[in-house]
């Protein structure tokens, strides 16, 4: 496969969609197994969700086989003896130290790993994010990328990652600060729309002036 169909795929989902593609976003996915709670599920292009036991050494075959590049490993340091990094030398890591609890602030790390996945993402690459189970932090960390990428409510994002991996289940603190996050990703993107604005009128009026000025200049010389 070029390594440019995912990065195009990917592209259609941050594009306005119509209702009927908004719906095949957020609608099931397929029949869902019990089995499957321990395989990663690819949720948009290139991003996948999964558990600890998607990314151990007996799964070696499986990242390299699906074309992963870089891995999100969710964990708290009490657990590290056992949700570890366990590839450093094939794949990009980005380590998070998070608590499963209602009040863990997990908002702090969206922006770490927005950035992360989007560099993944864009270049082409495609991205295993993990915790142990893969039904709580790692799954909120993926709703709040999918929410933010796709421009979706917080309900939607978490419709769209339920459908393609069944056995999510968020506790409340974090459903609560996935709402929050939706009101804060809107504000920001409104912010730099109209920062966008702003610049190109800006760029329009130093254009204007500058044609005033040659005409101004030409008209001298006649």
């Amino acid at each position: 496969m070029d390594i440019n169909d995912n990065k195009d795929s990917l592209e259609d989902y941050s594009l306005d969609r119509s209702s009927e593609e908004m719906n095949d976003l957020i609608s099931n996915n397929g029949e869902w197994e019990y089995a499957m709670r321990r395989e990663m599920q690819e949720i948009i292009p290139g991003l996948f969700l999964g558990p600890y036991a998607s990314a151990m050494k007996s799964k070696l075959d499986t990242l390299l086989n699906t074309g992963i590049t870089h891995i999100v490993c969710i964990r708290q340091s009490i657990e590290a003896n056992f949700v570890r990094p366990n590839f450093p030398h094939q794949f990009r890591y980005l380590v998070l130290d998070m608590a499963d609890c209602p009040t863990e602030n997990i908002i702090k790390y969206f922006r770490q790993t927005k950035e992360f996945i989007d560099e993944c993402l864009d270049n082409g690459g495609k991205v295993l994010v993990h915790g142990n189970g893969g039904i709580s932090r790692s799954a909120a960390v993926v709703i709040a990328y999918v929410m933010e990428k796709c421009s979706l409510t917080s309900r939607e994002a978490i419709s769209c990652v339920r459908n393609r991996r069944f056995c999510i289940s968020l506790n409340e603190g974090f459903l609560h600060q996935l709402t929050e996050y939706e009101h804060i990703y809107k504000a920001q993107s409104l912010t730099y729309i109209s920062d966008a604005a702003a610049q190109n009128l800006s760029a329009k009026r130093k254009r204007v002036e500058m044609d005033m000025e040659n005409s101004h200049s030409s008209q001298t010389f006649s």
